[in-house]
């Protein structure tokens, strides 16, 4: 047996940090949004569980989160200990990026040995996404979604289209712990926590409605700490962007642009930033990702 899923980019419409809890995580309210922008993962029976990838920058070995998708079904389900597969990983999201590229894979990689491993298909994966990372629970959903806590409480919303949309991507390497370490955020209580759900559902509504401008809590500690990111953010918006956020910590800053050419001419303009990534993309509704993942 061999086939291959995609593993899709996300971005943040939205990105609060409503503060700090007793556990020292930041408490968050995002909008996450699958995007085009995609990586491969193919998978194939084999003896041993087996990781390649087509840029050697990435790590094959168990500190990869594909590895540890594999490892943590095996630990957890007596059925598939000693079972192996080849999965082979064409990269095309940025890592790091703030674009949820590991996240995807790990999901990805979930949904992938369900199938060759001939599982129950009613097995719920959302526990074993939730060890591996704050945002891996959002790619069993795909979309457009709110995301609470750290990011692993998911509750899908009303799908936002947009398809004209240029991802920036500087060569830039953002280490989130250290952005996060970087805030002053105030301790939340318990009554403050119950409250922000009900103010992040509003907030996602305007922003899906397009009543609410892009915001990105993270922005202004990133730009201080890499000035590059924030100059990315400035050129996309004199180029003609409608608006422009960073995704997640960055490096990624993405735009929204109100048709094609002017997305093209901006992307023109964009060829003398030889150290720029730049990715033309639109969104991905929850149906189209249910579909291209056949769950």
């Amino acid at each position: 047996m061999s086939f291959s899923l995609l593993s899709y980019a996300k971005i943040n419409w939205t990105l609060r940090v409503l503060g700090k809890r007793d556990d020292g995580y930041h408490e968050l309210c995002t909008v996450f949004q699958t995007v085009s922008l995609h990586d491969t993962l193919t998978f194939e029976e084999s003896d041993r569980l087996e990781l390649t990838c087509d840029d050697p920058q990435i790590p094959v070995d168990d500190s990869n989160l594909i590895i540890k998708a594999a490892l943590a079904l095996q630990e957890m389900i007596p059925s598939t200990r000693g079972r192996g597969a080849k999965i082979h990983l064409e990269k095309r999201i940025p890592s790091p990026g703030g674009l949820g590229g590991g996240s995807s894979n790990a999901t990805v990689a979930l949904i992938g040995l369900r199938r060759l491993w001939d599982l129950d298909p009613r097995i719920d994966l959302r526990g074993f996404a939730d060890e591996l990372g704050s945002d891996t629970s959002f790619f069993l959903h795909g979309g457009t979604a709110i995301g609470m806590g750290r990011g692993e409480q998911i509750e899908p919303i009303t799908d936002k289209s947009e398809q004209n949309l240029l991802i920036i991507t500087p060569r830039i390497d953002i280490a989130t712990k250290d952005v996060f370490a970087r805030l002053n955020a105030p301790t939340l209580t318990n009554n403050e926590l119950e409250h922000n759900l009900s103010v992040c559902r509003t907030e996602a509504a305007s922003i899906v409605d397009g009543r609410s401008e892009l915001r990105n809590d993270l922005e202004s500690t990133v730009f201080a700490m890499h000035p590059e990111v924030e100059r990315v953010k400035q050129t996309l918006l004199k180029l003609g962007a409608v608006s422009a956020a960073m995704s997640g910590s960055g490096a990624s800053v993405f735009a929204v642009f109100d048709n094609r050419e002017t997305r093209q001419t901006a992307l023109d303009a964009l060829d003398i930033e030889r150290d720029w990534r730049k990715f033309a993309v639109a969104t991905v509704s929850r149906d189209e990702y249910r579909e291209a993942l056949r769950c």
